[in-house]
């Protein structure tokens, strides 16, 4: 009798153990700050990123993703919901704490049976909940001998932090137990402000000069006063530790000699040629990209490692890559670096997927997609039911090269921090392809409409002309009806009324 009853029960524990083996691996990689326009997959004219090429190689390329607030931990509160930041409460970085208690796609994930980690930048005031493994950066951290939280206990790692968050989920994934699948989530601080690179990137470039964005000169006519008043602008904002015009104490002492002996005769340049006006304007953009882009050639090498072990343990034909930022950046675009803007540099985040099993290589969709999908299609890849509350839709049917009919045409935003770092107005707006109408309501109260078709550096504001009537009546009921699919409250969550 007893045989009779243990014989489907065997039978019942080979089909879980079968079916777990099947369900995919997800290697999550995140950045913080990397523009879609300095990655030569996205056609970035500025520097070369082989690395993240190959996930657009081997896997595809989203175009058009984009984020529904363009700042930091707002964008990893909706990455771990699939919500908007009125729903999961972190709307702005202005002391916010991330609820550990709502759910999350690693708490799902966990609860089905994956191993969970997540290592690096979490930067959402609270500790980490969903994870087996967790060890991060507190608060923005440091690039050179972070202070890190390891499950809890508070320690330091020495190294250059990019190094050292690469190292770090190597390990975990070699350690990991290899009878279940895996969820982990490799999040870098770089190219996070104030861009320090590794001493063995120094000179990286060979002192090549970078070609100037057209809009580097910008002048803000044919806008509103949030434009003439922010604070993000390398003529005005970027100071001397942006600039390594001074060393540092958060340099070691360990690697200082290097970097001196680097910056320091570049500096004494600098400080001859005495330069004024667009000259200094130029010589700072240029400073900044060797910088900037110095930070994310470690980043691309750390995902070379990753992928490289991927494919040596055996572990690459049934493991999701994904790649991607918080949210884009600007890189001299309007003189500006930051985020933030509803604009396109910050608005679009590079996105891309490698899934052998189901993704076809060097495949590209121009789709408007979001962070928002990211929950969604990684529950529904790993045969996880997806929450009613996640307002992002999984991605699955364009993994497939299907895009359903009832794709979304149009997104919306919302922007909250002021006042707050760079003076960047509050705002919202809905963006389609072509056009992007934005309220813009504290602390001036006004309207803005760009066409990207004749306007693809969205300088002119045409909200008042004539011939934009009937774009701008459909585009306003677009936004009345998206404010209220997606439940937006009339008065924002920081008590003004819109």
């Amino acid at each position: 009798m007893k045989l009779k009853i243990l014989a489907p029960l065997a039978l019942l524990l080979t089909l879980v153990a079968s079916r777990a083996a099947d369900r995919p691996n997800i290697v999550f990689i995140f950045s913080d700050d990397h523009a879609w326009q300095a990655i030569s997959a996205y056609g970035s004219n500025r520097n070369e990123t082989p690395h993240i090429d190959r996930l657009a190689d081997e896997g595809m390329r989203f175009d058009r993703c984009l984020v529904p607030n363009s700042i930091c931990g707002p964008s990893r509160a909706t990455v771990l919901t699939g919500t908007y930041n009125h729903i999961n409460g972190f709307i702005d970085n202005s002391g916010c704490r991330f609820d550990g208690s709502q759910t999350t796609f690693p708490k799902l994930l966990q609860g089905a049976g994956y191993q969970t980690a997540i290592i690096g930048k979490w930067h959402l005031g609270s500790e980490p909940t969903g994870f087996d493994h967790w060890q991060v950066l507190p608060g923005q951290g440091q690039y050179y001998n972070p202070k890190m939280i390891l499950n809890g206990e508070n320690m330091r790692e020495m190294g250059y932090v990019t190094d050292i968050i690469t190292e770090r989920s190597l390990d975990w994934l070699k350690k990991r137990d290899p009878e279940r699948p895996f969820l982990l989530m490799c999040q870098h601080k770089a190219p996070h402000r104030n861009w320090s690179p590794n001493v063995t990137k120094l000179n990286h470039d060979g002192g090549k000069p970078y070609p100037e964005p057209p809009t580097l000169f910008d002048d803000y006519s044919g806008r509103g006063s949030g434009e003439k008043n922010q604070d993000m602008s390398l003529a005005k904002t970027m100071h001397e530790g942006d600039l390594k015009l001074k060393t540092t104490s958060a340099i070691p002492k360990s690697v200082r000699d290097e970097w001196n002996a680097y910056y320091g005769p570049r500096n004494e340049a600098f400080l001859k040629a005495n330069l004024k006006g667009k000259d200094l304007i130029r010589w700072k953009y240029q400073r900044y990209m060797h910088d900037y882009l110095a930070c994310i050639s470690s980043v691309d090498d750390g995902i070379g490692e990753i992928l490289d072990y991927l494919k040596e343990s055996g572990l690459e034909e049934n493991t999701i890559v994904v790649y991607a930022s918080d949210q884009g950046f600007y890189l001299g675009e309007h003189g500006w670096f930051d985020k933030r803007w509803i604009f396109e540099e910050s608005l679009r985040t590079p996105f891309l997927v490698r899934w052998p099993s189901v993704i076809k290589p060097a495949s590209v969709s121009k789709e408007i997609v979001s962070n928002l999908d990211f929950a969604p299609t990684l529950l529904e890849a790993a045969g996880v039911s997806v929450p009613e509350r996640v307002q992002g839709h999984s991605l699955m049917p364009l993994f497939k090269g299907q895009t359903p009919d009832e794709w979304r045409k149009s997104f919306y935003y919302h922007y909250y921090e002021f006042p707050g770092v760079h003076s960047v107005p509050r705002h919202y707006g809905v963006a389609t392809d072509r056009y992007k109408l934005v309220h813009l309501y504290k602390p001036d109260d006004y309207w803005e409409l760009f066409d990207l078709e004749k306007d693809p550096h969205e300088m002119k504001n045409v909200f008042d002309d004539p011939e934009y009537a009937s774009a701008r009546r459909t585009l306003e009921k677009e936004l009345a009806r998206l404010r209220d699919e997606l439940k937006v409250p009339e008065k924002d969550p920081k008590g003004t009324r819109k």
